[in-house]
């Protein structure tokens, strides 16, 4: 079981409860910290490096749910270091590998401490959105050049926040504010204006970074996240509800895009970035052709080339997760990856519509995973932190069902 335990000699308990108390504070602390990712190592690997060790030799365990991620997302990476050994000159590969398996090792992390008190689950989801609403506003403020030097928090005339790109600042905003949807749809209504002011802000800062990954991933979302509040409840007059709410959400964000596309500048970027085949993906070595080459060439590779070989090979990267898990980690990382999650897929999808404490955090994860895996074909996500953040959540949500489930059997044997 996942718990932290008293060591020799035992530790009172109000002395356990404040540790746990300071514990959990600074796992808010660090989701917070993934929305600042200017630099790499970000302060947030720092961070969780060090946070990850205290709380395992304070006693954090990983349970037996827990354990199949670990093994997949380890094997994944060892596929990784086997495809070391086609290279030529290592140069930063090493390093990427690295990356690569501490990450993995943040998902197993954030699964391990959500199994062992799910009251962590909001304490997460807020530091997500204070840090997704702060480095949201960065890039808004970039965009429109609203004080000097404003333009770091911006690439190629897009806002990207406090990230090094706008494709990963947009999808990063998405869960939090799937999360303000579900509170605005369930919550109080009095608190509804300030979390409609914050999703309004994250809206924006997912539509100026005119990443067609994310505004795919918002729609995709959001739609998925209605349609399974009302398939899960069953009271009319909650359905209507989430129905005239979620209407009222949809007019105002319409509205204001509209309000947006009245500046010259956002509304001819956005008629470029609106075409769904750009001339990029489609041209001789676009992105389409790429991917097609790349796919017949690991059949060959059963290794893999490296990590960032690819793009020197080709005129940029894979921008494609099935093809990256192959060139970089080779069949058996490719192998580890998908199934990894599928699992993941399934275990939410199994425990999607039970009436637990923690159902709204597992469906807001889950349905991010699925929209991630989908961005997937035309884009990387092993290295997005908050990928791992999400995997952590849905597998924590499924080791706290099955502790609910063996808890309730020796109840009922009792």
């Amino acid at each position: 079981m996942s718990a932290i335990e008293a060591t020799h000699p035992p530790v009172a308990q109000p002395q356990r409860m404040t540790l746990r108390l300071i514990g959990s504070a600074f796992v808010a602390f660090g989701v917070f910290l993934s929305g600042f990712v200017i630099d790499e190592p970000a302060p947030y690997e720092l961070w969780m490096a060090g946070l990850i060790g205290l709380w395992f030799i304070l006693g954090l365990r990983i349970s037996r749910s827990v354990a199949p991620l670990l093994a997949l997302l380890l094997t994944f990476n060892i596929g990784g270091m086997l495809s070391l050994t086609q290279m030529k000159d290592l140069a930063t590969a090493p390093m990427y590998i690295a990356v690569s398996t501490f990450l993995a090792l943040t998902a197993v992390f954030y699964a391990a401490i959500i199994e062992d008190s799910h009251k962590r689950l909001p304490l997460i989801f807020n530091a997500w959105t204070f840090a997704a609403v702060a480095t949201s506003a960065l890039g808004i403020l970039g965009y429109f050049h609203a004080f000097p030097g404003a333009e770091i928090f911006t690439l190629y005339d897009r806002a990207k926040g406090a990230f090094q790109d706008p494709n990963v600042f947009g999808p990063f905003l998405v869960p939090p504010s799937l999360y303000l949807v579900h509170g605005i749809l369930v919550g109080d209504l009095k608190k509804s204006p300030l979390k409609a002011a914050a999703l309004l802000v994250l809206a924006l800062g997912i539509f100026l970074s005119f990443s067609r990954a994310a505004w795919g991933l918002f729609a995709l979302g959001v739609v998925l996240l209605i349609f399974i509040m009302l398939l899960k409840e069953r009271s009319g007059a909650f359905r209507l509800r989430v129905l005239v709410l979620s209407l009222a959400a949809i007019i105002m964000l319409i509205a204001s895009l509209l309000v947006a596309l009245q500046i010259p500048k956002v509304a001819e970027l956005f008629s470029a970035r609106a075409q769904l085949v750009q001339q990029y993906d489609g041209e001789h070595l676009g992105r389409f052709e790429r991917h097609r080459i790349g796919f017949t060439m690991m059949m060959e590779r059963p290794l893999g080339i490296g990590p960032l070989v690819f793009g020197t090979m080709f005129p940029e990267d894979e921008h494609n997760i099935w093809l990256k898990s192959l060139t970089s980690y080779g069949w058996l990382g490719f192998v580890s990856y998908v199934g990894m999650l599928l699992w993941t897929l399934a275990l939410g999808f199994r425990n999607l519509l039970l009436d637990r404490p923690w159902q709204p955090f597992l469906m807001i994860a889950w349905i991010s995973v699925l929209g991630h895996a989908t961005i997937g074909n035309v884009i990387d996500i092993d290295h997005w932190r908050h990928v791992y953040l999400l995997l952590g959540t849905v597998w924590g949500c499924a080791a706290l069902e099955v502790r609910h489930k063996r808890e309730r059997r020796r109840h009922e044997a009792a």
